[in-house]
């Protein structure tokens, strides 16, 4: 079973922001707000400013439109681009993209996997290589996540972008379908460790260094001593 979760727009307070520069940039994050642009193709670039807990809030909400309302008239918007302090990770510049609800967007959305896999159930290895799938639909469409049911994928199997099913014909999958979604194989198996076993010599063998010669070592018996007399 393969469907889809809608959800409504999450409406996000948004104010005009008139005074721009790195000087005024750095006024606004130390008041908890975040600087940021609104711009639309054909249409001049609006400078904005959105409190920075607010933003978190949006992000983590799911949903991937935003309602706003700036200079007395409402808008829809999709999050283009974040820009993340490098040490405290906190967010230091937003960009939007206003969306017309009549016209289709791409966007990205959450590929979820659900269900039980029988190759997991036999001892497989589960990996999922796509955790995003990109879709084109229209902003009131865009749903909240993709699930992908892998209850019958067994081990040495994949799933790939031609599985995941949508039924709302409205909206497309445009993702690459040979993408690799998901797949199980077997565990690797654990190497035993090798141990180097000494060659015993046969009765009567003679230890050889490498250049061919005899070598030193003996049975423990002493060496025979020269009995015959030697002449003067």
């Amino acid at each position: 079973m393969r469907k889809i979760m809608n959800s409504p727009y999450y409406k996000l307070n948004v104010e005009d922001r008139i005074l721009t520069g790195k000087k005024s940039a750095k006024t606004l994050r130390n008041n908890g707000q975040v600087p940021g642009v609104l711009y639309f193709k054909g249409e001049e670039t609006m400078n904005i400013t959105v409190d920075r807990l607010a933003i978190y809030q949006a992000i983590h909400s799911g949903r991937r439109i935003y309602e706003i309302n700036i200079a007395g008239a409402t808008k829809y918007v999709m999050i283009k681009e974040l820009q993340y302090h490098p040490v405290t990770d906190d967010v230091m510049h937003i960009d939007f993209m206003r969306v017309r609800r009549s016209e289709k967007i791409n966007i990205s959305v959450p590929l979820v996997l659900v269900g039980d896999a029988e190759g997991v159930k036999e001892g497989g290895v589960l990996s999922q290589s796509l955790t995003q799938i990109e879709l084109e639909c229209l902003p009131t469409d865009v749903p909240e996540q993709i699930e992908l049911d892998i209850t019958e994928l067994e081990m040495n199997s994949s799933y790939s972008v031609i599985d995941v099913k949508v039924k709302d014909k409205e909206i497309s999958i445009i993702s690459a379908r040979d993408l690799n979604v998901v797949s199980i194989h077997p565990p690797a198996a654990e190497e035993e460790p090798v141990v180097e076993e000494e060659e015993e010599l046969v009765e009567g063998e003679e230890l050889v260094e490498e250049d061919g010669t005899p070598s030193e070592e003996t049975d423990g018996k002493a060496p025979a001593e020269d009995s015959g007399d030697k002449a003067d």
